[in-house]
Formats: structure tokens, C-alpha cells, sequence
């Protein structure tokens, strides 16, 4: 794709156009969830499952963009509580085993033998973490803004560290909550999502998420903007529920187990300036991974919307057709 010299390029400039779905489904789990699944792109084309972020994002139809819809199957599903799927922000039978028990369940009702995995953020996490369930079910890993999951990045984003950057954005986060608490402000905010009163849980909610989307993007041309309440208390429920819990796995469970997935291909595209996922989480993880290539790109921070990651990961796709399609 040209270049046009000192002229930006929005995501829109790498990214395939937007497509219908051929089809949506709500697919009861038989616990009281229901979860939206939806496909689009080739019926006959290369499956590839994607899992977003958060937990608690949702998908978006942008999302479908980063697939040649001509070779792709493209799977999108909204993790329990969030996006489409009901109950809307239920923390009820929502844990990590439940979302890649749900993979599977989709999987297997779409009649797909092996998919791609392409996910950021805590969709690599949950890409990660299926694929370690499921090794022979995955084709491929496209992983972004690597997160692992441990102690070490909670505190990172919650316990002080990234705050020495934005002292200020800190101060807006922080100063909902008494100085009694800040040794814990995942804990203490989960007080208040919890609360039971909507208008506390949405005020909190919009706090939560203003502080990450506040450090999602490097560039400030492409900001993320402010939350809609309903949205933002349930991004931070799930998201908080889900930091309170470890993410339902061991320290360190990701490496540990990287041996399960040493077969299988990855490829990791990681903002150099990701102040949400440093990139030392996606150097370990790459690190003796011998058929994983790190991509490590410039000027760019956590966001899936930003150009330069935008690029890489539909640069990593198109690559991929050929290998895929002759894997399947």
C-alpha cells in the first residue's frame, strides 16, 4: 500500500471494506447465558474466531474489516454479559473456563474442525488460553497488546506504575476513592460497581473505563472518546470481576504452559508505546517460542484502531491466506 509523505493515514486506509453478516445467532449456554455469534466474509472460506478485548469490549462490525472476505470465514462472538449477549454485564457463571467452554460450544455448532485465533489485549489472553485448552483445534494464533494475565501487569495499570506517565489521569481515577483505599483500588472499585445502585455503578463505570481509554491510543488525533453509561458500567463489571479473580487462572499459567501451543504459529503485533500491555509481556511470551514472530511497532500504543498496529495485523492476515488455506 503507498505512502503518502507527511500525510496520516487512518485505519480506514489499510483496512478491507465494511461487510454484512450471512448470519447471527443467540446460542443458549443452558446456564442462564445467551451469547451472539455472527459470521461473515466466505462460508467456505478459512476460519478465523475473534476474541475481543476487555473482557467486557464486545465486538465490533469493524472488526470484520482486518479479513480478506474473500478467503476468510470471519467468526465474531460477544464474551458473556457484554455486547449482545444476555444477561447484560451478569458476573453469574462468568469465568475464564465458561468463556473457552463457549469457544468450543461455537466451534463445534458452526461445524468448523480448526479456526484461527486472532485477539487483543484480553482476547489474546483468551486466545492464548484456548488454543492451551484446545491445541488441536487451532490453525494459528494473530495476537495484539499481549496480556498474560499476571500480578505484575495488574499493578502496572492499577497499582501506581503507569501513573509516574499521566500523574494527571491518575489524580481523575484515583480521587473518586479515599486515600484509605488506594492500596487496593481494584477492590475498591469493584465496591462500587457492585453497589446495586445503577447511577454509583455507572459513575464508577465511566471512571474505569476513562482511565484506560484515556492511555489506549499514543497519537491523540485518533482519541477514544468517552464511554455511554451503559456500556462503560458493564465493560468495568466484567472487566473488574474478572482483575478481582486473577482472571480465574495461576500466575503465571500462560508461560508455564506455552509447551502445549510450541507447534502451533503465532504471530504478535505489539506497540512499542503500549502503556496499557507493555511489551515485555509480549517478549516473554515470544521469547523460545521458535514458529512465533514479534512484531514490535513504532510510535504506537494499545489500540486496535491505531494505523500502524491496524497495518501489521492485515499485513499478518494476508500473509497467512496461503499458508492457511493449504493447512486446512
Amino acid at each position: 500500500m503507498d505512502r503518502t509523505a507527511g500525510q496520516k493515514r487512518t485505519s480506514g486506509a489499510f483496512l478491507y471494506p465494511l461487510i454484512d453478516r450471512f448470519d447471527q445467532r443467540m446460542l443458549d449456554m443452558g446456564d442462564g447465558h445467551q451469547v451472539y455469534v455472527e459470521q461473515s466474509g466466505n462460508p467456505d472460506g478459512v476460519p478465523v474466531v475473534v476474541c475481543h478485548g476487555g473482557p467486557g469490549g464486545g465486538c465490533s462490525p469493524a472488526m470484520r474489516r482486518y479479513f480478506d472476505p474473500e478467503v476468510y470465514r470471519i467468526v465474531l462472538f460477544d464474551q458473556r454479559g457484554c455486547g449482545l449477549s444476555r444477561p447484560h454485564a451478569s458476573v453469574e457463571a462468568n469465568t475464564t473456563a465458561h468463556l473457552i467452554a463457549d469457544m468450543e460450544r461455537i466451534r463445534e455448532t458452526l461445524k468448523i474442525d480448526r479456526w484461527m485465533c486472532f485477539g487483543g489485549s484480553w482476547g489474546a489472553t483468551l486466545a492464548l488460553l484456548y488454543a492451551q485448552a484446545h491445541p488441536d483445534r487451532v490453525l494459528h494464533l494473530v495476537l495484539r497488546g499481549v496480556f498474560l494475565a499476571q500480578q505484575s501487569e495488574l499493578d502496572w495499570f492499577y497499582g501506581g506504575g503507569v501513573a509516574r506517565f499521566f500523574p494527571d489521569l491518575w489524580a481523575q481515577f484515583t480521587d473518586l476513592i479515599p486515600a484509605g483505599e488506594h492500596e487496593d483500588l481494584i477492590a475498591a472499585y469493584h465496591e462500587r460497581l457492585f453497589s446495586g445502585n445503577y447511577a454509583v455503578e455507572a459513575r464508577f463505570g465511566r471512571a474505569w473505563a476513562g482511565w484506560e481509554n484515556a492511555l489506549a491510543a499514543v497519537d491523540p488525533a485518533w482519541p477514544m472518546g468517552e464511554a455511554p453509561a451503559d456500556y462503560a458500567r458493564a465493560f468495568s463489571r466484567l472487566e473488574n470481576h474478572y482483575f478481582v479473580h486473577k482472571c480465574f487462572i495461576s500466575e503465571g499459567q500462560i508461560l508455564r504452559n506455552r509447551g502445549r501451543i510450541e507447534h502451533i504459529g503465532a504471530d504478535i503485533v505489539q506497540g512499542r508505546q503500549d502503556m496499557i500491555c507493555p511489551p515485555l509481556s509480549a517478549w516473554r511470551l515470544a521469547q523460545g517460542w521458535d514458529r512465533a514472530h514479534l512484531k514490535l511497532v513504532q510510535a504506537s500504543g494499545h489500540a486496535l484502531s491505531e494505523p500502524r498496529i491496524t497495518e501489521a495485523l492485515v499485513e499478518a492476515t494476508n500473509r497467512l491466506r496461503p499458508v492457511l488455506r493449504a493447512a486446512l
